[in-house]
Formats: structure tokens, sequence, C-alpha cells
């Protein structure tokens, strides 16, 4: 692709839009009919909602990271999330930015591109200070032929779940200053602990975007949630491993890909955060495209089912995903 086509000039062309978006209303569940155009990707069988105080309005469900997928199988599942509307893109790690990146072609103004470098990122102690941080974002920028990503966010996860006060300070220093230099349009964190999440949402105004596990065994916590404080300090939220990382599927292709629309239209009817699955096939991507335009709320004979395939996962969960039950409540 045409490395003039991703610049700084086309930042604030998007920024701009965005803040018109606001002043004509809207709203967290869509958009009015006459603003469709400022929806990137806008398909009107995809539902879109406003993350946050970023403004920005993303498909109800995303395309996560972490796939198996190569390069073909990219284009194809790239291809298809373009179809159906999908305008959010998560890649992580070192491989998946460039991946994603031939896979988008010459639609990249199409999406809001997310991009996390998690080796260099303050799960490797070397780079836990806001230097370290920066350069890092400036590497993969430079490796995925960018100026500027709509959301970086840092992967931060330290052993144990321990989070020092100048850790915490070092990712927001960094945040910031990308964001001041145009590098990106939003920041945010991704993590494992709920607890330390609520810190930093309410210490830190400039977080953004959140991202954490949201399944189909999660619900709101009924004291100490994360969600009154997201709502408060208006954090866009995103939900990860919402297949519980593959362990909700049992049994043939039929049977998971009822268990895979049945897990997105739970969560979506939950109304707390934006499901990213990691998608590896076309068909995969189809699933959630038929999700998305079904009835939300689960009948009993659904609830019935849906709760035996989560118990099940809940069961099944590999030994270093045993954490996701620390999730169950939000």
């Amino acid at each position: 692709m045409d490395d003039k086509q991703i610049t700084r000039r086309r930042f604030m062309r998007d920024s701009a839009v965005t803040a018109a978006g606001v002043a004509v209303g809207l709203g967290a569940a869509g958009a009015k009919a006459g603003d469709t155009a400022k929806i990137h990707n806008y398909n009107q069988n995809m539902e879109y909602r406003r993350l946050g105080k970023t403004n920005f309005m993303v498909s109800a469900v995303g395309l996560g990271g972490h796939s198996r997928s190569n390069q073909q199988e990219r284009n194809e599942v790239m291809a298809r999330c373009l179809d159906i509307g999908i305008n959010f893109i998560d890649s992580t790690g070192h491989g998946e930015l460039s991946r994603d990146i031939k896979a988008l072609g010459n639609k990249r103004d199409k999406v809001y591109l997310a991009l996390s470098d998690t080796g260099r990122e303050p799960r490797n102690p070397e780079f836990r200070t806001a230097k370290k941080l920066s350069e890092t974002l400036d590497n993969a920028l430079q490796r995925a032929k960018l100026e500027y990503t709509d959301l970086w966010r840092i992967t931060v996860y330290e052993p144990g779940g321990r989070h020092t006060f100048n850790t915490s300070s070092a990712v927001i220093e960094a945040l910031a200053k990308a964001k001041k230099q145009g590098k990106a349009r939003s920041v945010g964190i991704a993590s494992h602990d709920r607890r330390w999440f609520k810190f930093m949402i309410e210490y830190f105004p400039e977080l953004e975007v959140v991202l954490f596990p949201f399944t189909t065994m999660s619900k709101v916590a009924p004291k100490d949630s994360l969600f009154p404080a997201l709502k408060k300090c208006d954090v866009g939220a995103f939900g990860i491993k919402p297949y519980a990382a593959g362990s909700l599927f049992r049994g043939d292709r039929e049977e998971n890909e009822k268990r895979a629309r049945l897990a997105i239209r739970y969560i979506l009817h939950s109304n707390t955060v934006i499901p990213i699955p990691g998608l590896n096939s076309v068909s995969e991507v189809d699933t959630v495209a038929r999700a998305v335009t079904e009835r939300r709320e689960l009948d009993l004979k659904e609830k019935a089912q849906l709760e035996t395939a989560a118990a099940e996962a809940w069961a099944n969960l590999p030994q270093n995903y045993k954490w996701l039950k620390n999730w169950e409540y939000v």
C-alpha cells in the first residue's frame, strides 16, 4: 500500500469527523439515520456503539488478535469482516500487525486499528519505562509503515498481577505522549487484573479504552464492579476471550457455531463490553454476523444450553487459562 495514504493529515481529518459526530448526538447504541456516513465501514446489518470518550462508533463485534491464521487465511477473514461491517481490528504481537496491514491492503481507512506489541510491553521487565514503551510504539509503526494507530493499548500483566505505581505511571506517560505526538488517536490498556483496572480507570483520566476478559460466565459483580467506574469516567471497554480461549467449543461444527452465536448474543445483550473474538475462518465471521442480527435475549431453552456449554468450558479450561475464573464477576 502507498505509505502516503496513512498520514497525520488523515488523522486530523478523522478527528474532525468524530467531533462532528458528537455534535449531532451519536448515541451509545447506534447512529441516527443521517449519521451513517460518519461511521467507518458502515453496513446496515451491523450495529455500532460509541466507544466511550474516544467517540469512535465501532461495530458491536470486532476482530480480535491472537488468531492462528496464516496470511492467506487472514486475508479471507479480513475481507469477510469488512463485508459484514466490522470496523475494529485488534492486532497483538510482533507479527500480527504486519499480517493485518497486508490483509487490509488499501482499506486501512475503513477500520479502527488497535495495536499492542505484547513482548515489548510491561510483561517484559525491560519495558517498564515510558522511554522503552515509546520506542515499542515507534518500532511497531515503522514496521507497519504507519504514521499513527487509532488505538495504542498497552498490555500490562506483571507476574501475580502485581502492578507497581511506577509501572502504572510509566504506562500513562507513554500513552499520553503518543497521543500528544499524533501517533495514537486514542489510548488504553489491557490486563487480567480487575482490581488494578478499577484503580487505573479512576486515577488516570488519560485512559480512554480498556480490554479485559468477558466470557459467557461473566456477569456484573453485585458490589465493587468495574462498570460504574467505566460509566463515570466514560471509558470504552472491549471484551477479550469471549469463547473462553476456545474452551466453549465441543462437538461438531454445527454445535460449535450454535455455541458461538449464543455467546455473542449473551454478551451483546449484557450491554457491557464490545466482544472481540479471534476469528480464524470465513465461516466463523459469518457466525458472528448471524449472531448480531438475531434476537439478543435468550429464551429459557437457550439459557439452559448456554449454561451447559459454559459449565463445560469452565471445567475444561487449560491450565494456563484457569485465571479466567477470576472474571466470573466483573
